[in-house]
């Protein structure tokens, strides 16, 4: 735990690329092949179950450090924390330990399932042999919380300087269904093992938001554009006989989705296409908010499959016959996957993007326009001669999203933010007037500058109403514009509708809170681009 407590010290310490990933491959060279996995599992969000109750946990960080709970949840909410929280007010360790992180990671996941007071009993124990960093470490690992300030594709370029085999590789074995609890560091990613193979996606090839106009891209005859789909991105397999279906997200989701069971037969095998799953029902895509219906079930049942079926919208073919095409142009795998798509019978679930024919940038733009009437987000460009990549990359793919719904609300509701932001009330929620009531509809908290945070906070702790824990209620005068991607009607919101990734676009210093919108403008908008 040391080694990974100094690791994560390091990595906290800058912000610099470089220094990252030479911290990270010196401890991929120090640490066991046990230490290794589980490292990189934690950096590629397959943590530790969480086995502890966060509230015992203040409970018992306050009696072990001899303070009062109210002290302790005050300070919790100032530090914003809770691993921090902890990692401060415990007295000095009595002892030291020489355990590794796959050790205190097995000590963990055996907690779940402990009487509390043998949890309790444990829990102390490892506190009392830790140092703050590792104690730090520690809670974050148990309450799932846990940051290191890496992303995925970082930790792959570090793996490949301490391995000395290709990014492309790399990620591409660190894609599907493995568990650093069984599998282990050489089978993994060094050996090469083709029937591992059989289900493995391949790793996202992701836009970047397009910046300035299209026309600076160059000549449109190079692009090919069509809709951004506005479902789940993912990835179909066929192989030896077997259909597997995994989201972006890393998740195998092929028993959620049985409408596409029939192209396990009508696909050859050694196949794998990359599309948005997308609700769709008499010829048309419907919204998120149906298919959201379907997120997070056991079970999808009879009247699920009825009111939200689904469909692949396929836009690209990375194998076909077994063959890897991802070096392929998108212009040939794109006349590939046309071919294929034909070849398929009448009904089946899988569908083609339709790419959009325009001559000029312009005509593009006005099909831009019309993105919410298709249920799509906006466009995407992509360049005709461009391969494959994995992850983020500039240049070939853009996403050229609609420009959002907008509306001006007033703020009525302020909370503390988290880590460094722990001391300011950056999280709102947002009323509109219905009649000479505010009623709330949306919560936002990001948008607004550090300077614009702190005026803001300024005024929160002036203007205070009444407080409920971390939440105040504030004068309702500040007016912001806010940004939403759609609109859905709700029955769980007071309002009767939510919004979808709603974030604040600027504050209307210019506007009274008496001109802020109405509920009736917000059912205006659900009317024309809502389900109701």
């Amino acid at each position: 735990m040391k080694e990974f407590a100094q690791l994560f010290r390091a990595l906290d310490q800058t912000t610099k690329i470089n220094p990252k990933v030479e911290a990270l491959a010196n401890y991929f060279g120090r640490v066991t092949d046990r230490d290794k996995l589980w490292t990189i599992a934690i950096l590629s969000h397959r943590r530790p179950p969480r086995s502890v109750k966060t509230s015992q946990m203040r409970h018992w960080a306050a009696e072990e450090g001899n303070v009062p709970l109210w002290l302790f949840e005050e300070s919790y909410h100032i530090v914003g924390d809770l691993a921090e929280t902890i990692a401060n007010i415990l007295p000095p360790p009595e002892g030291e330990n020489e355990f590794a992180l796959s050790y205190w990671i097995d000590y963990i996941i055996d907690l779940k399932g402990k009487p509390e007071e043998e949890q309790r009993m444990l829990l102390l124990d490892a506190w009392r042999t830790m140092d703050y960093a590792e104690r730090f470490v520690f809670n974050k690992l148990i309450t799932g919380g846990f940051r290191m300030g890496v992303s995925q594709k970082l930790m792959v370029r570090a793996l490949s300087k301490y391995t000395n085999l290709d990014e492309n590789i790399l990620m591409h074995r660190l894609m599907g269904n493995w568990d650093p609890a069984t599998d282990d560091f050489e089978h993994l990613l060094l050996a090469d093992n083709p029937k591992d193979d059989l289900s493995r996606p391949y790793p996202f090839y992701l836009a970047y938001a397009l910046e300035g106009e299209p026309d600076a891209l160059g000549a449109i005859s190079e692009w090919q554009a069509e809709r951004k789909w506005d479902g789940i991105r993912g990835q179909l397999i066929v192989r030896e006989g077997e259909l597997f279906v995994w989201s972006r997200g890393e998740e195998l989701v092929t028993d959620k989705f049985p409408e596409y069971e029939p192209l396990r037969s009508s696909l050859p095998n050694g196949t794998v296409l990359d599309g948005e799953i997308l609700a769709f029902k008499d010829g048309e895509v419907l919204s998120f908010n149906v298919l959201q219906t379907r997120i997070g079930r056991k079970n999808v049942s009879k009247k699920i499959l009825q009111t939200a079926p689904v469909i692949l919208m396929a836009y690209d073919i990375l194998e076909y016959g077994g063959e890897d095409l991802r070096e392929k142009t998108l212009k040939e795998r794109r006349a590939l996957l046309e071919q294929l798509v034909d070849t398929l019978p009448e009904g089946s679930p899988l569908r083609l993007s339709e790419k959009l024919k325009v001559d000029n940038w312009a005509a593009l733009a006005q099909e831009r326009e019309q993105s919410r009437a298709f249920k799509s987000e906006g466009l995407m460009l992509k360049k005709l001669s461009s391969t494959y990549q994995a992850g983020r990359k500039k240049g070939d793919w853009w996403k050229w999203k609609v420009d959002p719904l907008t509306i001006d609300a007033v703020m009525i509701y302020a909370q503390r933010g988290h880590g460094r932001r722990a001391n300011l009330y950056t999280d709102y929620t947002f009323a509109v007037w219905k009649e000479d009531q505010l009623v709330p509809f949306a919560k936002a908290y990001s948008g607004l500058t550090d300077a614009e945070i702190r005026q803001v906070d300024a005024f929160v702790k002036r203007n205070t109403r009444e407080r409920f824990g971390p939440v105040r209620s504030v004068n309702p005068e500040l007016v912001f514009e806010l940004g939403f991607e759609g609109i859905n009607a709700s029955s769980r919101h007071k309002s009767g509708v939510a919004l979808r990734f709603p974030r604040i676009l600027r504050w209307r210093k210019d506007k009274p809170k008496e001109e802020a919108n109405t509920l009736d403008d917000l059912k205006a908008l659900l009317k024309i681009y809502g389900d109701q």
